[in-house]
């Protein structure tokens, strides 16, 4: 019986013992069968990282186009130059083991040399060489090839290949500069995009990264090259944008001019869009910067910064200087929002012909404001306008006439065609950072809100949201989305990718589209508030507008125009913003509408949209003289007589020896004069400029010509429109000292415009 017992007792413990080494079995057969398995991919990886080195090739990034080919964003070799502080030390305590004392103050040698070679502060690059903490200190991130040969050199004189090192790089390179340089963006050290295009389209311009793996034995030594793998790189793809270099320069240039004219305070911004397909071809701010040199403030945001009094080590200093930057950066034609005003005034006229509310308004008689359910609001005419038809009512800007017209469409119906226009959401264009617009709750929406809105009032919407909406308008009532890259091509120059032109929605009928671009086209010609828009030979249809920064501070204006042309057949819309003008006359009827007919001017012939004058424009016309020094008189009598101008001899003899104007001058037909002087006879400046500024051009002209000048006329050549332009600017200033017969450049504008 106990004999029984003890053998229960072994059996049980035997069983026990082989279960905890089945139990462990198992586990381990588990083990082995996750190893091979499920964790297969992370132990392999990691035995290859063991066993391998792996060092990365670059891609190259891709170029940027305008949509003529012109390269605008490329990549350029330049050279990193730096030291190795605590190597020069090491190098230093050697050469004082060793006895040579030549190497003793080698610190100062390499000091003294890349300052001189590099133009950096010695002192900056001696306190480098004290780092001794320090592999790595970079004297000068990017330097030049030239300056890299003779770094090269200067390593090889002091024998200092260890101390001192070039290492080449490539960086982005922006072939212009600060042209384009809002829509463009910049790239950081690292190449990756930080702004604009740079940043929107960072993974297709960056590429694929490749790999060289090399393979290592046991003891850590590479393995022979057929254990090498290598990986090649994908470089990224160019952009080819719709952006023309020219039509942008031409609008950086009236930008800048009007920032320097109207004093404003908060910048100036503009863009310029295909109405037909959406293209953008041309976007600025101004100020601006230089994308090559995107984080040094121009010279605008510098004069904030040393204005505040702030200095380097004061607190407060960096951060406003951070809030500088973002500043000089943002691209106001995307990201700012603002109250539109009376440009606004071309969708509320569009809506009213589409739903026949016009109609029933045929006439207004505008006394100057309008009681709206008990709010008094008034129209920027103190006094009023009086009766005012359908197209005067546009054309004068008239707000009575525009709150009628509203309360006619209805609240419902207003809201919707804001919508539709593309008001409540972003356009989708390929640029970070959009604005949205600020609009009243549908359900919110009252009739005090209703009337407001009808003039652009008490919403902000953004540049670019406006713009594509009065393109609808002028492309015939179909809303485009815009956008800035055409296509897209690799290394080889193969096309991987095009854009499609995205019609959204018919907004209104071609036939209301029509009708609105006829009447703003009426009032730029003839009386109308945008005459200041006017170009000689081209029909433009435009619409300014003043709104007040209601949230910010009330007293501060916007001044804005928006047009589109040649209207008959619209190509092109443009809208310029002056943000907080400072000058006399505030309103965009005089801080934007000339500069958007400078543009227009430059811009629709370099499209190729050539003009077409009336037989009133072609009086007006200016010819150019020629070169006649050498020649007989008579026959430069008659060629100058030929072109409609009257000639002036001087002097005996027959050959011309000299002539006022110089060749290359332009003159009215009207009442333009050569002097041409033979013989011993010669110009001299005998005459007093007179001062015409505020004159009219019927007077202006015969002061000028009275004293014995001639007159060129710039600015608005429609002068004799309405109660008429006056002289805003002259060249040379009043009092110069002049020859007899110089040309007098007078530039008119309308002043008695508002909006």
């Amino acid at each position: 019986m106990q004999s029984t017992r003890i053998s229960t007792k072994l059996t049980r413990r035997a069983f026990f013992g082989l279960s905890i080494v089945a139990v462990l079995f198992l586990g381990l057969i588990l083990k082995i069968f996750g190893l091979q398995t499920v964790d297969f991919e992370y132990y392999r990886n990691k035995v290859l990282d063991q066993l391998t080195t792996e060092s990365t090739i670059l891609s190259e990034r891709g170029n940027i186009y305008d949509s003529n080919g012109v390269l605008l964003a490329a990549n350029k070799t330049a050279y990193r130059i730096f030291i190795a502080p605590k190597t020069i030390r090491e190098e230093m305590n050697k050469a004082k083991e060793d006895g040579k004392t030549e190497r003793l103050d080698l610190d100062v040698k390499i000091s003294r040399g890349l300052s001189e070679l590099l133009g950096v502060d010695y002192d900056t690059v001696f306190a480098m060489t004290g780092r001794t903490t320090s592999l790595d200190a970079t004297v000068l991130r990017e330097a030049t090839p030239e300056q890299a040969d003779l770094v090269l050199d200067l390593i090889a004189d002091l024998k200092v290949s260890n101390c001192v090192y070039v290492e080449p790089m490539n960086v982005r390179y922006y072939a212009y500069g600060d042209l384009a340089t809002h829509i463009l963006g910049f790239t950081g050290r690292d190449g990756n995009g930080l702004y604009g295009l740079e940043y929107y389209y960072d993974k297709e311009l960056s590429g694929t990264p490749g790999k060289f793996i090399t393979a290592r034995d046991a003891y850590g030594n590479e393995m022979p090259y057929k254990y090498q793998s290598i990986i090649d790189a994908v470089d990224g793809y160019n952009l080819n944008t719709t952006l023309d270099i020219k039509i942008q320069a031409i609008l950086e240039e009236q930008l800048e001019a009007t920032y320097r004219e109207s004093g404003a305070q908060a910048g100036v911004a503009g863009m310029v869009m295909n109405v037909k397909t959406g293209a953008v071809y041309a976007m600025a701010t101004y100020p601006d910067f230089d994308s090559n040199d995107a984080w040094t403030l121009s010279s605008e945001y510098a004069a904030q910064l040393e204005a505040s009094g702030l200095t380097a080590e004061d607190d407060g200093y960096s951060s406003l200087r951070a809030s500088l930057l973002n500043q000089m950066w943002q691209n106001k034609a995307l990201t700012f929002t603002y109250m539109p005003g009376s440009t606004f005034k071309i969708i509320t006229t569009a809506m009213s012909i589409e739903t026949g509310a016009n109609k029933l308004v045929p006439t207004c008689n505008c006394r100057g404001q309008l009681n709206v359910y008990g709010s008094i609001i008034k129209c920027h005419k103190k006094g009023g306008h009086g009766v005012l038809d359908f197209a005067g009512g546009l054309q004068q800007s008239c707000n009575p006439y525009m709150m009628e017209l509203a309360e006619n469409i209805g609240r419902p119906t207003f809201y919707s065609y804001v919508k539709n226009f593309g008001y409540l959401e972003k356009t989708g264009i390929d640029l970070p950072g959009e604005g949205n617009s600020s609009f009243w709750d549908e359900k919110a929406f009252g009739p005090v809100d209703l009337a407001v809105a009808s003039f652009g009032q008490n919403f902000k919407i953004s540049m670019i949201q406006h713009l594509t909406a009065i393109s609808a308008v002028a492309n015939g009532g179909m809303l485009i989305e815009p956008y800035v890259v055409e296509s897209m091509s690799d290394s080889d120059g193969n096309t991987v990718w095009e854009h499609e032109v995205k019609a959204i929605r018919q907004v209104v009928s071609e036939s209301a589209a029509r009708q609105v671009a006829t009447i703003l086209k009426d009032g730029v010609a003839g009386d109308g508030g945008s005459k200041n828009a006017y170009v000689a030979g081209y029909r433009v249809a435009a619409k300014t507008g003043t709104s007040e920064k209601i949230g910010d501070d009330e007293t501060l204006r916007i001044g804005s125009c928006v047009a589109f042309a040649p209207a008959e057949d619209p190509e092109i819309a443009i809208i310029i913003i002056v943000d907080e003008p400072t000058c006399s006359n505030v309103y965009g009827s005089y801080v934007a509408a000339p500069y958007i007919a400078n543009c227009l001017e430059q811009m629709l012939p370099a499209l190729g949209i050539e003009a077409e004058y009336t037989t009133a424009e072609s009086a007006k016309l200016e010819v150019e003289i020629g070169n006649y020094a050498g020649m007989m008189s008579f026959s430069a009598r008659e060629q100058i007589e030929k072109k409609g101008l009257d000639v002036e001899i001087i002097g005996n003899g027959e050959k011309v020896t000299a002539q006022v104007p110089e060749a290359g001058s332009k003159l009215s037909k009207q009442n333009g004069k050569v002097i041409l002087y033979v013989g011993d006879a010669a110009p001299t400046k005998e005459l007093t400029v007179p001062n015409v500024i505020g004159m009219s051009a019927s007077a202006a002209n015969r002061v000028l010509i009275n004293a014995g000048f001639n007159i060129s006329i710039e600015g608005a050549t429609n002068y004799d429109a309405g109660s008429g332009a006056v002289v805003v600017a002259q060249f040379p200033e009043a009092g110069s000292e002049a020859t007899r017969g110089d040309v007098v450049s007078v530039t008119f504008r309308h002043a008695d415009v508002s909006d």
